[in-house]
């Protein structure tokens, strides 16, 4: 397999899904792809590069995809999974979907099956995310090549050997996102708490948030650098990082946090 020219069978078009079939058809040699969504995939109706299947049975005839990427929920893939199993032989399985472990694709897919366990985040709709994945033996560094371009095309990617990690990645990166959606929640209340009109506190938490993200990916300094920059000997921001990462602070809360999203991961995949 070639990382150019590579057809693409994407199994779930809901959000996740769609946002990598919109970052895969910006890229070129990528293609042809068929969408597989029992409900059609409405945004690439009339894609003339997208064909959408409602099931197995409308697939192109004679189609046989270098790749097959799950994207759907955990809750239906053992009704999902097992007829792809016929193109196990030569085809690159990559799931997106939480808690399924490659043991669990292996007893659909055949012991063989090459397959790519990914953790993307949601900011991948804005080809903002990070994907973590994590290979099987089986994979080639042709067919992990074709996973890295597919899974870049929504942003960064990284990679582990140990599929032991992917419940940590789940915690850190996958369930982050609503972390940092809480804080801006909680310090737009908290402003309004402080006399602030409500909407002019959402404004400022969200454009503060979002500019201090934006900060931290194009600074050199580290993320402790910065917060030292923005921190004054005795004033303002000292009185609260006081609190914040005082005794029971956010540092002991998100500990707590990520151990506890890592071990609902881990129950699961159990």
């Amino acid at each position: 397999m070639s990382a150019s020219n590579v057809s693409v069978l994407l199994v779930g078009c809901g959000k996740m899904g769609g946002a990598m079939l919109q970052g895969w058809r910006r890229e070129p040699g990528l293609g042809p792809f068929v969408a597989v969504e029992p409900g059609g995939a409405p945004d690439f109706a009339n894609a003339a590069d997208v064909t959408v299947a409602r099931g197995l049975d409308e697939l192109p005839a004679g189609f046989a995809p270098d790749v097959v990427v799950f994207a759907t929920k955990p809750q239906v893939m053992d009704q999902v999974v097992p007829p792809y199993a016929r193109f196990a032989s030569k085809a690159l399985f990559v799931s997106v979907a939480a808690g399924k472990t490659v043991e669990f694709f292996r007893r659909h897919l055949g012991a063989k099956a090459a397959i790519v366990r990914a953790m993307p985040n949601t900011p991948a709709a804005v080809g903002r995310g990070i994907t973590v994945g994590c290979p099987t033996p089986e994979v080639t560094p042709a067919q992990r090549a074709v996973a890295d371009r597919l899974l870049r095309s929504v942003g960064a990617v990284e990679w582990v050997a140990d599929e032991g990690l992917i419940d940590a990645v789940t915690a850190v990166s996958g369930s982050g996102p609503a972390y940092v959606f809480l804080l801006a929640e909680t310090l737009a209340a908290a402003g309004a708490k402080a006399g602030l009109p409500e909407d002019l506190a959402v404004r400022l938490a969200r454009a503060t948030v979002s500019g201090a993200g934006e900060l931290l990916r194009q600074a050199p300094e580290s993320a402790e650098q910065l917060r030292k920059n923005v921190t004054s000997p005795k004033g303002t921001t000292a009185a609260a990082l006081d609190i914040l990462m005082g005794p029971g602070g956010f540092g002991p809360l998100l500990d707590k946090a990520v151990e506890a999203a890592a071990k609902r991961s881990r129950e699961l995949a159990s």
